[in-house]
């Protein structure tokens, strides 16, 4: 066990993960309130065609979260890949992306991440949205649902987990970095502008930065050199961090590319660097065992 997972266990048993009320039964039709209206001129709707696709519900410790499943309808088992929310939960594009992924062959499955803490896509601002929810969900308790969806798309049969991927967006990208700390048999991930530093708090004990010594798959990252949030210095940071530990990071900077800048749906949307990232997303997988 690493310092990492002891600093969960112990996280765990003191935020009381096993005694939490499960809120949000269910996934987001449509889009979040926060990022209405859509630039729908530049959203990607991808079809269902050829796709086992929709709404399952994932065992936990506690009860069950819903998650959104995709996969190619036929034959399997299929690579799997782990689809991490933006702050803004699992809604319409977090799905259209579990499609996307299951074009290409993927079992993808994105589980709601924020069940027991409340449902995002009602809220109407990111500031309503971090406080009243986000802030409120432990890592360890993102660790064991992100471990739960393992072992419920393990138990479909149509699910390959020797060939496990993860990939994540905004907040989710963060996520990314800690599940490549957290589980062993992970063979890749793919982190989409997730914060690298910044602030500590009892529930989120640990940065990136400070598990790059404990990464045990190889991960891409995916910045917009225009992100505001996150400087191009804590970039280099993390680079140097994964460096000095002898893991296999990669990172790609798209010059002048904001925050977000995947989210079709939204102005910070940059097709080129979107389009580049996602091609690079799977050339990752492959290199890395996840096809």
């Amino acid at each position: 066990m690493t310092a990492f997972d002891a600093d969960l266990r112990s996280l765990a048993a003191q935020t009381s993960l096993s005694r939490r009320t499960v809120v949000a039964t269910s996934l987001a039709t449509g889009f979040a309130m926060a990022v209405q209206p859509i630039a729908a001129q530049t959203a990607i709707i991808t079809d269902t065609n050829g796709l086992t696709a929709g709404e399952v519900k994932i065992p936990t410790q506690d009860g069950e979260i819903p998650a959104y499943r995709a996969m190619p309808a036929n034959d399997g088992p299929f690579p799997t890949v782990l689809v991490v929310q933006e702050i803004f939960g699992v809604h319409e594009h977090i799905k259209d992306v579990c499609r996307r992924l299951a074009k290409l062959g993927y079992f993808a499955v994105a589980p709601e991440l924020y069940a027991r803490q409340g449902d995002v896509s009602k809220l109407t601002n990111i500031q309503q949205i971090v406080s009243e929810v986000v802030s409120k969900v432990p890592d360890a308790q993102v660790m064991a649902d992100l471990d739960a969806t393992v072992a419920f798309a393990k138990a479909t049969g149509k699910a390959d987990v020797t060939r496990l991927g993860i990939t994540g967006f905004c907040w989710g990208g963060r996520i990314v970095w800690l599940y490549a700390a957290h589980n062993a048999a992970l063979k890749a991930g793919v982190a989409w502008y997730g914060r690298l530093v910044g602030d500590t708090s009892t529930l989120m004990p640990k940065n990136p930065v400070d598990l790059a010594a404990d990464l045990k798959a190889p991960v891409l990252g995916l910045y917009g050199g225009a992100d505001q949030g996150i400087p191009i210095s804590t970039i280099d940071q993390m680079k140097e961090a994964c460096r000095a530990a002898g893991k296999t990071c990669e990172f790609v900077v798209y010059p002048g590319a904001p925050h977000a800048f995947h989210a079709d749906y939204r102005p910070s949307y940059r097709a080129e660097p979107a389009h580049d990232g996602w091609q690079r997303l799977q050339a990752w997988f492959r290199q890395h065992g996840v096809a």
